[in-house]
């Protein structure tokens, strides 16, 4: 079965951020450690065996989606880490660098494949009449996390906070009102300020690897979202109308540009979004984020800070058209469009703006 692992690499603590040239050489380190990778032995002969891989590059370390052929997950997550954990203490260029987070991400048809097989007190009946009635029942509703599960998230969300060096609590709303730099602040507690930007940073992780993953897709079926038969995990969410001209190489690009984008948002350089596709992959971004605090009950909390930063960072632009249902003329030309960088007056959209609504 195939499994896309995600491990999170940083560099040693304290050491100088990845400036663009060191970045590159990261980027050629694992490129080359991971070519023709052996299978990961295990147990009782088990293998594992790593068939396809992406990296990502940022100013703090290096995020990989490896794609392992496994026997069970269990042997996917172990083995993915202990691979990049052995090519770090192997590689002398990468000493003192660590593993910071890893995890697998069941592809959708594996996914779809087990709850087909699955058997037991709670799986769904095999007749199709006494399956519908069973889920036509009235069901209670679902009980959330625990106090104490969504303490420990919050903890674990608002330490990630500093990652994200480009923006300060008042660019979620917060800030104390009677300081000259928090003016700004819309009544946002400090707290949540915290969690809503660990959520955003948490969100980028989560957002690039499923990039990578519709790369892969779009690559391998060699055609456009409009037409693809694989399960696509972000590409679908932008703006529909497009979907034909939604290629690799578009999801490439896209791809890049959100990386940049979140490079600046860690790195401390962020200033403005430069284009549409920059506003488009924080849009992703920020749905991300409310479904992590969502999911943990903290949606409450987090996300009017999650709303107020939103506001900021889009400086009032108005990209409604872009959802409309009409098709797009031209569609082609406004897709590339979306890369080229804004002037004072936006003039690289507002062209088709007028003309596709």
């Amino acid at each position: 079965m195939h499994y896309a692992v995600r491990v999170d690499t940083a560099i040693p603590d304290g050491g100088a951020q990845l400036d663009s040239l060191q970045r590159e050489g990261a980027l050629r380190v694992f490129g080359q450690a991971l070519e023709g990778v052996e299978p990961i032995k295990g147990p009782d002969g088990m293998e594992v065996d790593l068939f396809d891989c992406a990296i990502a590059v940022h100013a703090e370390g290096v995020l990989l989606t490896l794609m392992l052929d496994a026997p069970a997950l269990e042997f996917a997550e172990a083995a993915g880490r202990a691979l990049i954990e052995e090519l770090l203490e192997a590689v002398e260029l990468l000493s003192g660098w660590t593993v910071q987070h890893s995890g697998v991400e069941l592809h959708p048809d594996s996914l779809a494949e087990s709850l087909a097989a699955a058997d037991g007190p709670d799986a769904p009946p095999d007749d199709l009449g006494a399956r519908r009635s069973r889920y036509l029942a009235p069901q209670a509703p679902p009980s959330g996390p625990s106090p104490e599960e969504a303490a420990a998230r919050r903890a674990c969300l608002q330490a990630l906070a500093p990652r994200l060096k480009a923006f300060s609590p008042v660019s979620f709303g917060g800030g104390d009102p009677g300081e000259e730099d928090g003016a700004a602040g819309f009544g946002v507690d400090q707290g949540a300020a915290d969690l809503a930007a660990g959520a955003l940073f948490e969100a980028s992780v989560a957002v690039l690897d499923e990039l990578f993953m519709d790369v892969h897709e779009l690559w391998t079926e060699d055609t456009a979202v409009a037409g693809c038969d694989g399960p696509l995990m972000r590409l679908e969410d932008l703006p529909e109308r497009f979907a034909e001209h939604y290629t690799a190489g578009f999801a490439r690009r896209f791809l890049v540009t959100a990386v940049a984008l979140t490079t600046r948002f860690t790195d401390g350089t962020f200033r403005s979004l430069g284009s549409v596709a920059e506003e488009l992959a924080l849009r992703l971004l920020l749905g991300q984020a409310r479904t992590i605090l969502d999911i943990h009950g903290l949606l409450d909390e987090g996300g009017p800070a999650l709303d107020t930063f939103a506001e900021s960072v889009h400086e009032g632009r108005d990209r409604a058209w872009l959802y409309s249902d009409v098709p797009a003329e031209d569609g082609a030309a406004a897709v590339t469009a979306w890369f080229l960088p804004f002037d004072d007056t936006d003039r690289y959209v507002h062209p088709f703006a007028v003309g596709n609504v």
